[in-house]
């Protein structure tokens, strides 16, 4: 999307921010009484569906763009980092809790280096080596929901799914066995548990009070960030004691952190220790919460259509009906079950918006967007239109196969789009079959519960997440 050229611009006059339909707003507050921080997500997506897919708003002073068209979506997450970057504020955050923001808020040259180091320990090949590991953290979630099983005992999903995920990230990122399943809580999870939410609450308040005044929450919030530094630093510590004992785990890292260590160490990276700590903090915080809510919605879906979980099921139990002899082969062939990854992320996005700052003079649609201008990217419009999808609304997995209408991959975009589509992507996609068909090729579902007994209500933290859904398990027939 090249800067916006006044000389050359359209014989169409392009609209401003100012001039686009929007809610009424009030001044100095704007907008924010009218939406909620904890559905904020749903909040917007009402507003597009009553004013269009480009439209403005107000949070408190700042003038926003809030964009649902997903052509246009797409371009503007194509055009960073050079166009659009996260909201500085998000950086400040990040910076105030007293950390390297990581690959995932760093800009510009920085993130270039960064992104180099990451990669080099999440592409396929490599995570293809770590597959074992995987597949043994998967075996004691499958202990631990055989007990429950047994005991007639309801599985709190939220809980024991984010165990599942801090396990694996945490043993790729750190190479050092982290069990929490089994030997219950962690001091990294239980800080990130923490830490999730105040980015959150922080990075969408109007009025930054802990820069004056700090709440007992926020106390709390320092201790928590201080003692999770002090652990990641001793983790890299430990790791360059076993790089220098070990010259040939330079050569070939058996686990993130020396990958991004070596990464780093290599003349011109740009990158120190500062750097690898910061992003193994981003590996934990970017991949916790994300695919363990994924696993959640992929989990209530299918118990809501039971001819898709009986599909699901006869695909894992053919292809791969046993958790400890699982291979990559066995889950790359799970065809199905990806289709039922696509379909959930499609409906239930944990990331329902995605907030930018433009870097640059450019045009996003017809609408002229000056420099500095905030921007609010509505994930879930199109791809939960009929007008892209036929009966969008309903859960078909089916439309993710080999001759299904689900081929624009702009619309739905869960790990969104361009240079900066999510590093992890292939790590959480074989998280999600392995735990899945570890759950359906050991198990039969006999419920998925919501609090209230209806359909499972969205919250809008970190990510986007269900609320309290519990599950019941009985021995397969």
């Amino acid at each position: 999307m090249p800067p916006l050229d006044h000389a050359a611009a359209p014989a169409t006059t392009l609209r401003q921010i100012r001039q686009l339909p929007g809610p009424f707003a009030l001044p100095i507050i704007g907008n924010a009484m009218q939406v909620r921080l904890p559905r904020i997500h749903r909040d917007v997506e009402g507003w597009v569906r009553r004013y269009g897919p480009f439209m403005r708003a107000w949070f408190g002073r700042t003038l926003v763009l809030v964009v649902a068209d997903s052509e246009a979506v797409a371009a503007v997450l194509r055009d960073r980092p050079d166009g659009f970057r996260r909201p500085l504020s998000s950086y400040i955050v990040s910076e105030e809790m007293g950390g390297n923001p990581g690959v995932f808020l760093a800009e510009g040259s920085e993130w270039r280096n960064q992104r180099r180091m990451v990669m080099a320990g999440m592409a396929p090949g490599a995570i293809k080596a770590y597959f074992p590991a995987l597949v043994t953290v998967a075996q004691r979630l499958q202990r631990r929901w055989q007990h429950a099983a047994t005991q007639g005992q309801s599985i709190a999903l939220d809980g024991d799914l984010k165990r599942y995920t801090v396990d694996i990230i945490a043993g790729l990122a750190f190479g050092t066995e982290v069990n929490t399943l089994e030997s219950g809580e962690d001091v990294i999870q239980r800080h990130l548990d923490a830490i999730l939410p105040a980015v959150a609450r922080r990075s969408l308040s109007m009025l930054p009070y802990w820069r004056y005044v700090k709440l007992p929450v926020d106390r709390r919030l320092d201790r928590d960030v201080a003692a999770l530094d002090v652990a990641v630093a001793q983790l890299v510590r430990q790791a360059r004691e076993r790089m220098e004992q070990d010259p040939a785990r330079r050569v070939r890292p058996p686990n993130l952190l020396e990958a991004m260590i070596a990464a780093a160490d290599e003349p011109g990276s740009g990158v120190n220790d500062r750097a690898v700590a910061g992003n193994v903090l981003t590996m934990l915080l970017a991949g916790e919460d994300t695919t363990a809510n994924t696993i959640s919605w992929i989990i209530y879906l299918l118990q809501r259509h039971p001819h898709s979980l009986a599909k699901a099921r006869e695909e894992v139990r053919r292809l791969a009906p046993d958790v400890a002899q699982f291979t990559v082969a066995q889950m790359d062939s799970l065809d199905y079950l990806g289709a039922c990854a696509s379909e959930a992320m499609r409906l239930k996005p944990v990331a329902p918006y995605i907030p930018l700052e433009a870097l640059r003079d450019t045009v996003v649609g017809d609408v002229a967007v000056p420099a500095g201008s905030m921007l609010w990217c509505v994930m879930r419009h199109d791809s939960v239109s009929d007008a892209h999808f036929p009966d969008a609304q309903a859960f078909q997995p089916e439309r993710w196969l080999e001759g299904g209408e689900a081929n624009n991959k702009r619309t739905a975009m869960p790990f969104g789009a361009g240079l900066r589509t999510c590093p992890g992507r292939y790590l959480a996609l074989l998280e999600i079959k392995i735990a899945m068909a570890m759950l359906l090729g050991s198990f039969d579902i006999a419920g998925v519960d919501t609090p209230d007994g209806g359909e499972a209500q969205e919250l809008m933290g970190f990510v986007m997440s269900p609320i309290g859904l519990t599950m019941r398990l009985a021995r397969p027939q």
